[in-house]
């Protein structure tokens, strides 16, 4: 009975399936083998929690500091929902990153599941010289200058230690100091000082930070430490690099160069968008075209744009990346009261649920988890709320209505086709097998109402994977030269047991892959796979009407 209801099941999908698929006994060349066989994944232990902490879609991210830097509070983060830790080297020394770096591989070795390392650079950070008391008050209206004097400030002038921002800045350009608290015009700029009259007063001390959201500064976004910090960074075993601060697509440019010359080159790179210019029109789809990943940087643009102008920009940014299907992480602010309070607002839980209507790949906290008081008890509320808009009817049909049409290739035939068949039959998950993870981002690009299982040989794609929406991954050598097909996709029917996607023999899974092993880009074999396993899987897979497409197999 089990095997007849099954043939039933699987039908609808055999006949597309049988055109697409290899005969059981096909290998792949030796010579075309690109990926060296990585080692053997410990088998996975029972993963403790929620269950819908494994099966959300939507990535969480956690800033690590003085709240969160122990071993113990690591995994509890971890099983609360988190699947990326971000290192802000905004703080902290070198030797506190790599100690972290360390912890987090103990968490990830325990319990058998990727985790994504986050290196996030500070970018340039401007500011103005010292006064020569604590603080000074500007009125509105008043005139204040900027120079490259070295005398202590007072209240008609400090030192503005940027050259490049003096002789940039013209008459009707915006300053605002101290995140936005100041507001100046210019008025008059000269070869070493500008003059502006203050549209929006208040106090000002030593090295209050500037903001220029009217024009593009002509300086590299990365520092001298930040250079420094990168060169660590790329010592550890971090995924991606976060560069803060971008103006235009160069600036990625001059990320990528100094990855690719490292000798980890592969290191995802993601672009942090909170400067007016990395937003407009032409800028922002080329940055996003140059990148690994996007992240709405909430804080600094918030700043330097009109308040009322964000959440455009967030839905604007985020669109961007999903018709191409880019990650993108909404960061900043999520649950700035539970950096005091157990309990957010209702205002921060609709934030939250804003971004995943939206489609974002991944929320962030900031300050809640690396300083604040209840760093779990924020990380498990945003995955409530996670979980609770994932199961919103509405949510799946604004997924399904902003799906982009797949591009006129292979991979994309073959993804979308597995979506359609996985939401036909009712499948339980979606298994793909990737080497550098390119045919599984293109996958999550289709939003399928399923889980994808992605399964590599390589460690840093599985982990770097952690990052996209709806992506679980496995690490073993799944590309053995000497490999029977069958033999393969009864070892993903067996991981995906394992995981916790498939449970009754009845469950199936729909399964990419491409030939020859191995090959990146390759995806052009689609099979339905029961989860009985191939002893159990029946001789005939159509409906008696359609017999003849057994023919195909």
């Amino acid at each position: 009975m089990a095997r007849n209801k099954l043939a039933r099941i699987l039908g609808v999908a055999a006949c597309a399936s049988a055109l697409l698929a290899p005969r059981p006994h096909l290998r792949p060349p030796s010579a075309v083998r690109v990926i060296e066989t990585a080692p053997a994944a410990t088998a996975p232990v029972a993963l403790p929690g929620a269950p819908e902490r494994w099966k959300k879609a939507t990535k969480q991210l956690a800033t690590l500091g003085p709240a969160s830097s122990t071993l113990a509070m690591l995994e509890k983060l971890f099983l609360a929902g988190v699947d990326v830790f971000r290192l802000n080297f905004s703080h902290g020394a070198h030797e506190e990153k790599a100690e972290l770096v360390k912890l987090i591989r103990q968490v990830e070795a325990k319990y058998g599941h990727p985790i994504a390392i986050l290196a996030d650079l500070q970018g340039p950070k401007l500011r103005v010289g010292v006064f020569g008391q604590d603080k000074v008050l500007l009125s509105a209206g008043q005139k204040f200058r900027f120079d490259l004097d070295d005398e202590p400030g007072d209240a008609g002038r400090v030192k503005l230690p940027h050259p490049e921002i003096i002789a940039t800045l013209a008459k009707g350009d915006t300053l605002l100091i101290d995140d936005g608290k100041l507001r100046m015009t210019v008025e008059k700029s000269g070869d070493e000082f500008v003059e502006c009259v203050v549209d929006v007063g208040g106090a000002i001390s030593d090295r209050k930070g500037v903001n220029t959201p009217s024009v593009v500064l002509p300086i590299s976004p990365l520092t001298p430490k930040d250079r420094a910090d990168l060169a660590f960074a790329l010592t550890q075993s971090i995924d991606w690099v976060a560069l803060s601060f971008v103006q235009q697509p160069k600036d990625v440019a001059e990320l990528r160069s100094l990855v690719k010359a490292s000798a980890r080159p592969d290191v995802n790179i993601m672009a942090k968008l909170e400067k007016p210019a990395a937003v407009a029109d032409g800028s922002l789809e080329a940055i996003v075209d140059l990148c690994d990943g996007i992240m709405v940087a909430r804080g600094d643009l918030g700043v330097e744009m009109n308040p009322e102008d964000v959440p455009i920009i967030q839905k604007k940014i985020v669109k961007c990346c999903r018709d191409r299907g880019t990650p993108v992480v909404v960061a900043t602010q999520m649950l700035e009261s539970m950096i005091d309070a157990p309990t957010p607002t209702r205002a921060e839980c609709s934030d939250i649920a804003t971004a995943i209507y939206d489609g974002a790949d991944a929320v962030m906290l900031s300050a809640e988890s690396a300083a604040g008081l209840y760093p779990e008890e924020a990380v498990t509320m945003q995955r409530r709320v996670i979980s609770r808009v994932e199961a919103d009817e509405l949510y799946r049909a604004r997924n399904d209505a902003e799906v982009t049409a797949p591009e006129k290739t292979t991979t994309d035939a073959i993804t979308a086709a597995a979506r359609s068949v996985a939401l036909t039959i009712g499948a339980k998950c979606m298994v793909v097998f990737t080497s550098l993870g390119t045919t599984v981002r293109r996958a999550a690009k289709g939003r399928p109402p399923v889980p994808i299982l992605a399964l590599t040989p390589s460690e840093d794609t599985a982990r770097a994977l952690a990052l996209t929406w709806g992506v679980y991954s496995r690490v073993d050598d799944y590309f053995g030269e000497d490999v029977e097909f069958n033999d393969v996709l009864k070892k993903a029917v067996g991981t995906a047991k394992d995981v916790g996607f498939l449970d009754d023999d009845l469950d199936v899974a729909v399964v990419t892959a491409g030939l020859p092993w191995g090959t990146p880009g390759a995806s052009n074999v689609l099979r339905v796979v029961p989860a009985a396993g191939p002893d159990n899987w029946p001789d005939v897979l159509c409906y008696p009407e359609t017999e003849e497409c057994t023919d195909a197999l």
